[in-house]
């Protein structure tokens, strides 16, 4: 009996919509308002087909009344009409599939993509088993599947003509300390094991790009099953080595042509059309003889697991002299130091432990993406600085120097201030020059510092300048030190017309943002794609935890990404021309 009701009131809503004109003009478009009023109104509507779904949202909004009878009328849609068909069909998606794409984000989380380090990427067996993953849902939704080789994982929705569309995301993520994997009430996390906790979906890759590819793969699902027609076809990409170069994007480059027009799901909304150039800037001491008798020597020293992304904890392990007496003067000098340079920073904290013949020292600060060091507490900076100031006295071997290097041309400051570097662009903001990294590697120690380089420099003039900054310290400090930048380029692009315009009333109108062209001081493969800007995943005002220990993703944000994706595909899929 529920059925046939059911049913009847479909039948009554579907004939309310179909008895208008179907050439009436909408009467403008749904925003966020009115969408938030369907959410609340229509989650069980969004359990059966999309043809309830319309029914049931023209009833509840007469605004809507004239495109969906222009849509049950099988009519081409435009203007208005197709804005709001489009809209509500990712508003459905939303509703419809929330479910399912954690779901998908959890298995592709579970897959550790991290870069080996003696194995390449496209042999690796978890890149492998993520574009099975990846074909599974492809002939699943039917969609198009091509893998390139294992460097690039393609996926087509077909169009009517043989212009493409262009998505990229990237597969690859960076490593993690698992160590670090907890939460403040203690909770650990495994960092490949997606765990909701409250409105956070916590694992690698939640955000940085798992999340987003699962989230573009059911937006794509969602079009085909509308029956809506595409005038491009869209193909997402789907890269294997962003966090480590981009070497499978220029290798299917090589082999592929690229579609004229893409966007990148890798950053941040509203629409990014600048990117500073990424770069990683090393400096190598030789590590030297152990201590002699009765001298304290730094043994080992660890920050990030990778040098894009601002460490949460930076750890310092002593040998030699009286371990209890340098225990004791780092503990009785722990207090003053955390509160000496608390405002220049922000929280962190110190433990120092005496662990046989040894001083175990824990400098814990809050992790960040590497381009984003303002938003993060760096501990191995404050960690380098509080081994100068306890005046431990410390045998000069390459980790005793890697700390020198780092006081005397860092200290706090990841703007370039202290090497004399330092400067800005009005668009796309400062220069950023973060330490993350020591490692010991071939009798050496190295400090490798995340460079973010805006507009107003070029890489050969950066990268120059740096090294000779550094040799002329290493000079008059009298200390041996080889240098190597790799600095990659910024890009600025000046997107017009259509498409642009496009994605920023889809922000604005789902978000009730602002929405305008922004910079990022992020890196990604944009740089390698024609007319390439991105759009997404992360929403303005909020802090970025791709790379970070416990990074997360918002469900209230996979919600957006799945709603403005969708309509996407349908409006930038249908437009006329894209300039």
């Amino acid at each position: 009996m529920k059925k046939i009701l059911m049913a009847a009131s479909l039948a009554v809503g579907l004939a309310a919509c179909t008895s208008m004109p179907t050439n009436a003009p909408s009467a403008g478009t749904v925003k966020k308002a009115d969408m938030d009023r369907l959410v609340a109104t229509l989650p069980a509507a969004a359990q059966g087909s999309f043809t309830e779904f319309l029914a049931q949202a023209a009833r509840e909004n007469p605004l809507l009344r004239a495109s969906v009878a222009a849509y049950a009328a099988k009519q081409p849609l435009a203007g208005d009409d197709l804005v709001n068909i489009s809209r509500l069909l990712g508003l459905y998606n939303r509703l419809h599939n929330q479910a399912a794409v954690i779901d998908a984000t959890a298995k592709m989380v579970a897959i550790p993509t991290v870069r080996a380090d003696k194995v390449p990427p496209h042999e690796d067996k978890n890149i492998i088993a993520f574009g099975t993953l990846v074909e599974g849902m492809a002939r699943d939704f039917g969609l198009v599947y091509r893998n390139v080789d294992n460097r690039i994982f393609e996926v087509k929705l077909p169009g009517s003509s043989a212009e493409e569309f262009g998505i990229l995301t990237h597969a690859d993520v960076v490593p993690v300390v698992a160590d670090e994997w907890v939460l403040d009430d203690g909770t650990r996390l495994d960092p490949f094991k997606l765990t909701r906790v409250g409105g956070n979906l916590y694992g690698r890759g939640s955000i940085d790009d798992k999340g987003s590819i699962a989230a573009v793969l059911y937006a794509m699902k969602t079009v085909k099953e509308s029956g809506l027609p595409l005038s491009r076809t869209i193909r997402l990409m789907i890269e294997t080595t962003e966090e480590t170069g981009g070497d499978a994007m220029k290798y299917y480059r090589a082999k592929t042509a690229l579609p004229e027009y893409n966007i990148v799901l890798d950053s941040k909304y509203p629409a990014v059309v600048a990117e500073k150039g990424s770069g990683a800037l090393r400096a190598s001491f030789a590590l030297g003889s152990a201590a002699g008798a009765g001298a304290t020597a730094i043994t080992a020293m660890a920050g990030a697991a990778s040098t894009n992304a601002v460490p949460q904890t930076a750890t310092a392990r002593l040998q030699g002299g009286t371990t209890a007496d340098v225990a004791a003067r780092l503990n009785a000098a722990k207090a003053a130091f955390v509160e000496k340079y608390k405002p220049q920073g922000g929280p962190f904290s110190i433990d120092v432990a005496q662990d046989g013949a040894a001083v175990q020292i824990k400098v814990t600060g809050a992790s960040a993406h590497g381009s984003r060091p303002e938003e993060g507490v760096n501990p191995l900076p404050r960690l380098a600085l509080f081994l100068k100031e306890s005046g431990v006295a410390l045998a000069p071997n390459g980790y005793a120097q890697a700390v020198r290097y780092l006081n005397d041309l860092y200290g706090t400051d990841y703007l370039g201030r202290t090497l004399g570097l330092a400067y800005a662009d009005d668009f796309m903001g400062p220069l950023t020059m973060s330490p993350n990294l020591v490692r010991e590697k071939d009798g050496k120690v190295d400090v490798l510092v995340n460079v973010r380089m805006p507009r107003g420099s070029t890489p050969e003039a950066l990268s120059q300048a740096t090294s000779a900054k550094i040799k002329a310290w290493g000079t008059q400090a009298g200390v041996a030190v080889e240098v190597d930048h790799q600095q990659g380029n910024w890009m600025a692009r000046d997107p017009k017309g259509a498409w642009l315009s496009t994605l920023l009333n889809t922000f604005g109108d789902t978000t009730g943002l602002e929405a305008k062209p922004v910079p990022t001081a992020g890196s990604t493969t944009a740089k390698l794609m024609p007319n390439a800007i991105n759009f997404g995943p992360a929403m303005p005002g909020k802090k970025y935890t791709a790379h970070n220990a416990k990074e997360f993703k918002e469900v209230v944000d996979l919600d957006a990404d799945m709603q403005m994706f969708t309509e996407m595909l349908v409006r930038i899929g249908n437009l006329s021309q894209m300039q």
